[in-house]
C-alpha cells in the first residue's frame, strides 16, 4: 500500500482499513491543521477536542483566554487517549457533526 504524507506529518507504522483515515483510507485534508486537548473519547471512534486560542480586546488593550471545542474522527491506526495532545486537520463532513480527522498524537 502507498504511503500519503499530508502536510508533513509522516503516517503511522500500524495499517488500517478505516474509509475516513487520512492515511489509508479515501478522504482529503483541507483547510485548516490545528492543535488541541483530547477531553473525551466516549463516542465510537470519535473525539472531542479543545482548542485553546486568545483574542486581543481593543477597548482593554489585553489578550482574553478563549476555547472552542471540535468533534473529530479518530482513526484506527492510531492509540488516542484523553489528555493527549492532537494534531487535527479540516476535512469533508463525515457525520452530522464531525469534519475533522486526527493527524498526529503528539507526546
Amino acid at each position: 500500500m502507498k504511503k500519503r504524507i499530508i502536510f508533513g506529518i509522516e503516517p503511522p507504522e500500524k495499517l488500517c482499513n478505516d474509509i475516513h483515515c487520512p492515511f489509508h483510507g479515501n478522504i482529503s485534508v483541507r483547510g485548516k491543521i490545528d492543535e488541541g486537548i483530547v477531553i473525551k473519547l466516549k463516542a465510537n471512534k470519535t473525539a472531542t477536542v479543545q482548542k485553546e486560542y486568545t483574542v486581543f480586546i481593543r477597548k482593554y488593550q489585553r489578550y482574553e483566554r478563549r476555547r472552542s471545542k471540535y468533534h473529530v474522527h479518530v482513526p484506527e491506526c492510531l492509540e488516542v487517549k484523553e489528555n493527549d495532545k492532537v494534531i487535527f486537520g479540516e476535512t469533508r463532513p463525515i457525520s452530522k457533526t464531525v469534519s475533522s480527522v486526527i493527524l498526529k498524537v503528539i507526546k
